[in-house]
Protein backbone atom coordinates (compact mmCIF):
# COMPACT_ATOMS: atom_id res chain seq x y z
CA UNK A 1 0.00 0.00 0.00
CA UNK A 2 0.97 3.19 -0.95
CA UNK A 3 2.10 5.81 1.62
CA UNK A 4 -0.55 8.89 2.26
CA UNK A 5 1.12 12.16 2.71
CA UNK A 6 -0.34 14.55 5.29
CA UNK A 7 0.10 18.44 5.02
CA UNK A 8 -0.85 19.11 8.94
CA UNK A 9 -1.79 22.49 9.52
CA UNK A 10 -3.03 24.76 12.52
CA UNK A 11 -5.76 27.15 12.38
CA UNK A 12 -4.85 30.96 12.17
CA UNK A 13 -5.07 32.65 15.57
CA UNK A 14 -8.17 34.14 17.47
CA UNK A 15 -8.11 36.51 20.11
CA UNK A 16 -8.13 33.69 22.46
CA UNK A 17 -4.67 32.96 21.38
CA UNK A 18 -3.23 36.54 21.64
CA UNK A 19 -4.10 36.54 25.33
CA UNK A 20 -3.68 32.90 26.37
CA UNK A 21 -7.32 32.58 27.25
CA UNK A 22 -7.78 28.34 26.76
CA UNK A 23 -9.86 27.64 23.88
CA UNK A 24 -10.84 23.70 24.10
CA UNK A 25 -14.08 22.73 22.11
CA UNK A 26 -15.34 26.46 22.65
CA UNK A 27 -16.09 27.64 19.37
CA UNK A 28 -13.88 30.95 18.66
CA UNK A 29 -13.45 32.67 15.42
CA UNK A 30 -10.41 33.70 13.93
CA UNK A 31 -9.47 37.67 14.65
CA UNK A 32 -7.85 39.64 11.75
CA UNK A 33 -4.48 37.85 11.86
CA UNK A 34 -6.05 34.83 11.86
CA UNK A 35 -7.68 35.53 8.97
CA UNK A 36 -4.42 37.11 6.74
CA UNK A 37 -2.42 33.96 8.14
CA UNK A 38 -5.74 31.61 6.43
CA UNK A 39 -5.04 33.56 3.41
CA UNK A 40 -1.66 33.14 3.06
CA UNK A 41 -1.23 29.33 3.87
CA UNK A 42 -3.73 28.97 1.01
CA UNK A 43 -1.30 31.28 -1.07
CA UNK A 44 1.19 29.08 0.28
CA UNK A 45 -0.32 25.46 -0.70
CA UNK A 46 -1.76 26.65 -4.36
CA UNK A 47 0.59 24.95 -6.71
CA UNK A 48 1.03 22.10 -4.18
CA UNK A 49 -1.09 18.81 -5.22
CA UNK A 50 -4.05 17.95 -2.58
CA UNK A 51 -6.19 15.85 -3.07
CA UNK A 52 -8.66 16.39 -0.01
CA UNK A 53 -8.65 18.97 2.56
CA UNK A 54 -10.46 17.81 5.85
CA UNK A 55 -10.78 20.11 9.48
CA UNK A 56 -12.28 20.24 12.41
CA UNK A 57 -15.21 21.34 12.72
CA UNK A 58 -14.36 24.09 15.41
CA UNK A 59 -14.92 27.46 12.83
CA UNK A 60 -11.18 28.48 13.59
CA UNK A 61 -10.12 25.23 11.83
CA UNK A 62 -12.81 25.15 9.44
CA UNK A 63 -12.52 29.07 8.24
CA UNK A 64 -8.89 27.79 8.03
CA UNK A 65 -9.53 25.25 5.95
CA UNK A 66 -12.11 26.78 3.52
CA UNK A 67 -9.62 29.48 2.37
CA UNK A 68 -7.20 26.88 1.71
CA UNK A 69 -10.04 24.95 -0.42
CA UNK A 70 -11.39 28.11 -2.22
CA UNK A 71 -7.89 28.67 -3.79
CA UNK A 72 -8.80 25.41 -5.53
CA UNK A 73 -12.33 24.89 -6.38
CA UNK A 74 -12.81 22.56 -3.23
CA UNK A 75 -15.18 21.77 -0.53
CA UNK A 76 -13.31 20.84 2.85
CA UNK A 77 -14.98 18.04 4.71
CA UNK A 78 -15.09 18.49 8.56
CA UNK A 79 -14.18 15.88 11.09
CA UNK A 80 -14.63 16.09 14.79
CA UNK A 81 -12.47 14.19 15.62
CA UNK A 82 -9.86 16.73 14.51
CA UNK A 83 -10.78 19.08 17.17
CA UNK A 84 -8.24 20.15 20.39
CA UNK A 85 -8.29 18.50 23.71
CA UNK A 86 -11.76 18.92 25.61
CA UNK A 87 -10.72 20.67 28.95
CA UNK A 88 -14.02 20.92 30.52
CA UNK A 89 -13.55 23.39 33.82
CA UNK A 90 -10.51 24.97 32.03
CA UNK A 91 -12.01 26.19 29.08
CA UNK A 92 -12.70 29.99 28.45
CA UNK A 93 -10.24 31.12 31.32
CA UNK A 94 -6.70 32.40 31.01
CA UNK A 95 -4.11 30.56 32.05
CA UNK A 96 -3.61 32.46 35.66
CA UNK A 97 -7.14 32.13 36.51
CA UNK A 98 -7.06 28.34 35.83
CA UNK A 99 -4.07 28.43 38.22
CA UNK A 100 -5.95 30.49 41.30
CA UNK A 101 -8.87 28.45 40.55
CA UNK A 102 -7.74 25.05 40.26
CA UNK A 103 -4.53 25.06 41.68
CA UNK A 104 -4.32 21.11 42.54
CA UNK A 105 -5.55 20.50 39.03
CA UNK A 106 -3.33 22.95 37.46
CA UNK A 107 0.11 21.73 38.90
CA UNK A 108 -0.54 18.48 37.86
CA UNK A 109 -1.39 19.89 34.13
CA UNK A 110 1.52 21.82 33.65
CA UNK A 111 3.69 18.89 35.41
CA UNK A 112 1.96 16.10 32.40
CA UNK A 113 0.67 13.86 34.08
CA UNK A 114 -1.37 12.40 31.25
CA UNK A 115 -3.89 10.58 33.33
CA UNK A 116 -4.99 13.42 35.49
CA UNK A 117 -8.60 14.60 35.61
CA UNK A 118 -9.44 18.01 34.76
CA UNK A 119 -12.86 19.80 36.52
CA UNK A 120 -15.66 19.25 34.20
CA UNK A 121 -17.10 22.34 32.89
CA UNK A 122 -20.18 22.74 30.15
CA UNK A 123 -18.00 19.19 29.04
CA UNK A 124 -16.64 16.67 30.34
CA UNK A 125 -12.73 17.09 30.15
CA UNK A 126 -10.08 14.48 28.20
CA UNK A 127 -7.11 13.34 29.94
CA UNK A 128 -4.10 13.63 27.82
CA UNK A 129 -4.02 10.06 27.09
CA UNK A 130 -7.08 10.03 26.10
CA UNK A 131 -6.62 13.06 23.49
CA UNK A 132 -3.75 11.75 22.46
CA UNK A 133 -5.49 8.64 21.18
CA UNK A 134 -8.12 10.04 19.65
CA UNK A 135 -6.20 12.49 17.97
CA UNK A 136 -3.35 10.18 16.58
CA UNK A 137 -6.47 7.56 15.25
CA UNK A 138 -8.16 10.41 13.52
CA UNK A 139 -4.99 11.09 11.25
CA UNK A 140 -4.25 8.01 11.09
CA UNK A 141 -7.97 7.02 9.47
CA UNK A 142 -7.63 9.37 6.91
CA UNK A 143 -4.03 8.11 5.49
CA UNK A 144 -5.06 4.44 5.67
CA UNK A 145 -8.32 5.34 3.66
CA UNK A 146 -6.41 7.83 0.60
CA UNK A 147 -3.31 5.47 0.00
CA UNK A 148 -0.74 7.17 -2.18
CA UNK A 149 -2.97 10.54 -1.92
CA UNK A 150 -1.93 14.22 -0.01
CA UNK A 151 -4.78 15.13 2.66
CA UNK A 152 -4.30 18.72 3.96
CA UNK A 153 -5.85 18.26 7.61
CA UNK A 154 -6.28 21.57 9.34
CA UNK A 155 -6.78 20.68 13.58
CA UNK A 156 -5.15 22.45 16.13
CA UNK A 157 -2.28 23.05 18.46
CA UNK A 158 -2.37 20.00 20.70
CA UNK A 159 -3.48 17.65 17.77
CA UNK A 160 -0.20 18.99 15.81
CA UNK A 161 1.49 17.81 19.32
CA UNK A 162 0.06 14.45 19.43
CA UNK A 163 0.62 13.88 15.77
CA UNK A 164 4.70 15.35 16.30
CA UNK A 165 4.99 12.97 19.35
CA UNK A 166 3.30 9.85 17.65
CA UNK A 167 5.58 10.31 14.53
CA UNK A 168 8.54 10.69 16.78
CA UNK A 169 7.92 8.04 19.33
CA UNK A 170 7.96 10.92 21.77
CA UNK A 171 6.74 10.04 25.48
CA UNK A 172 4.19 12.06 26.42
CA UNK A 173 5.14 13.02 29.88
CA UNK A 174 7.87 14.67 27.96
CA UNK A 175 7.74 18.54 28.12
CA UNK A 176 6.76 19.89 24.84
CA UNK A 177 10.16 21.82 23.33
CA UNK A 178 8.97 22.35 19.94
CA UNK A 179 6.86 24.84 18.90
CA UNK A 180 3.68 24.42 17.40
CA UNK A 181 2.41 27.33 15.63
CA UNK A 182 -0.61 29.07 14.80
CA UNK A 183 -1.21 28.77 10.38
CA UNK A 184 2.06 26.51 10.30
CA UNK A 185 2.29 23.58 7.86
CA UNK A 186 3.78 20.22 9.16
CA UNK A 187 4.12 17.20 6.66
CA UNK A 188 3.80 13.53 7.73
CA UNK A 189 3.29 10.04 5.96
CA UNK A 190 0.83 7.91 7.16
CA UNK A 191 1.90 4.20 5.82
CA UNK A 192 0.27 0.78 7.23
CA UNK A 193 -1.26 2.73 10.32
CA UNK A 194 1.72 4.72 11.37
CA UNK A 195 2.58 8.33 10.98
CA UNK A 196 6.26 9.33 10.04
CA UNK A 197 7.49 13.11 10.12
CA UNK A 198 8.77 14.96 6.86
CA UNK A 199 8.85 18.53 7.70
CA UNK A 200 7.76 20.67 10.90
CA UNK A 201 6.69 24.46 11.98
CA UNK A 202 6.73 25.96 7.94
CA UNK A 203 5.92 29.26 8.64
CA UNK A 204 7.84 31.22 5.87
CA UNK A 205 4.56 32.21 4.13
CA UNK A 206 3.13 34.37 7.06
CA UNK A 207 5.50 36.72 6.82
CA UNK A 208 4.36 40.33 5.88
CA UNK A 209 5.03 40.97 2.01
CA UNK A 210 7.54 43.48 1.79
CA UNK A 211 6.41 46.64 -1.14
CA UNK A 212 8.80 47.35 -4.09
CA UNK A 213 10.25 50.63 -2.31
CA UNK A 214 9.89 52.00 -5.54
CA UNK A 215 6.26 51.35 -5.66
Amino acid sequence: MLPTNIILIRHGETAWNAERRLQGHIDIALNDEGLRQAAATADALASERIDLIVSSDLQRAAATADAVARTRGMLAQRDPLLRERCFGGFEGLLYSEIEQRFPVEFAAWQAREIDAPMPSGARVAETFRQFYQRAVAAIVHWGDRHPGRTLALVAHGGVLECAYRAALGLSLETPRDFPVLNASINRFTVHAGKLSLVSWGEVGHLQPKVLDELS
